[in-house]
């Protein structure tokens, strides 16, 4: 019986590390790529965001859940990323971006005031621009007829958590002008880029039905992220961007599957 268990054991350390490396060795395309380091763009917002929420004290349990998976994520892709970029002046950025969410997770471990929450915005501000960067220099280098597709639908991605972000952190005491300004431009962004994703005379139907998705629930709810200034609804808010940001991920990854 020992005999057997040891076997079994030995059987799933072996497949365990077999499929450790069969993800390791696997070739990304650069529009994989790509969308990669669009969606470490909407981490970067993520993690801000449920930072707010845990220290408001809205939504915690969610809330620390995925800022725990959120973290992870991130890390793990930039270890991808930085494994399968070999252009100098891209590593260099993922390098500064790696630095970047060091500081973030040595914050969200000190208790909640009002400067550690500026430096988190500054922090995600940094990174959201980092990944930006990394973005755009890969979009570059891919031919696809779809890039801009991928990089638009992707960015939706990350104005969903930006909303998100900036409304719990101004109902948190970051009441400042900018926030405002920084709320209304990304609703803004958002409702240009999803008309212009309706209009796209190469989505495929499957496409088109999600982004009708997206389009109703926005009609419905992006009036409640304007009123960031009132405040009160910061469970919905959560609750309809994560909706948003789920659907936009989806669209994403069916304009990736385009190019293959």
């Amino acid at each position: 019986m020992f005999t057997l268990i040891k076997r079994l054991m030995t059987l799933l350390i072996f497949g365990s590390m077999l499929h450790t490396t069969l993800l390791s060795a696997k070739e990304y395309s650069n529009i994989e790529l790509m969308e990669l380091a669009g969606q470490q763009r909407m981490l970067s917002q993520r993690i801000a965001k449920d930072y707010f929420y845990i220290n408001k004290g809205v939504n915690v349990s969610k809330a620390t859940k995925q800022l725990k998976n959120s973290l992870q994520t991130f890390n793990k892709s930039q270890q991808i990323l930085s494994k399968n970029i070999k252009d100098d002046e891209i590593k260099n950025m993922l390098m500064f971006v790696d630095m970047s969410s060091d500081d973030f997770t040595s914050i969200v471990k000190q208790p909640y005031s009002l400067d550690n929450a500026a430096l988190i915005l500054d922090l995600s501000e940094s990174m959201l621009e980092g990944n930006q960067y990394v973005v755009d220099a890969l979009k570059e280098k891919v031919k696809a007829h779809n890039s801009s597709l991928v990089d638009i639908a992707g960015r939706q991605r990350m104005l969903s958590q930006r909303i998100a972000k900036y409304y719990i952190s101004y109902q948190a005491g970051i009441k400042d002008k900018n926030s405002i300004v920084q709320m209304q431009e990304a609703v803004q962004d958002f409702t240009t880029a999803n008309n212009l994703l309706m209009v796209n005379k190469t989505n495929t139907p499957a496409i088109n039905t999600e982004i009708k998705k997206v389009d109703r629930l926005w009609k419905i709810v992006y009036k409640f992220y304007l009123n960031i200034e009132k405040g009160g609804l910061p469970i919905i808010v959560y609750n309809s961007t994560d909706d948003i940001m789920k659907k936009m991920n989806k669209i994403t990854k069916m304009y990736v599957q385009l190019e293959k």
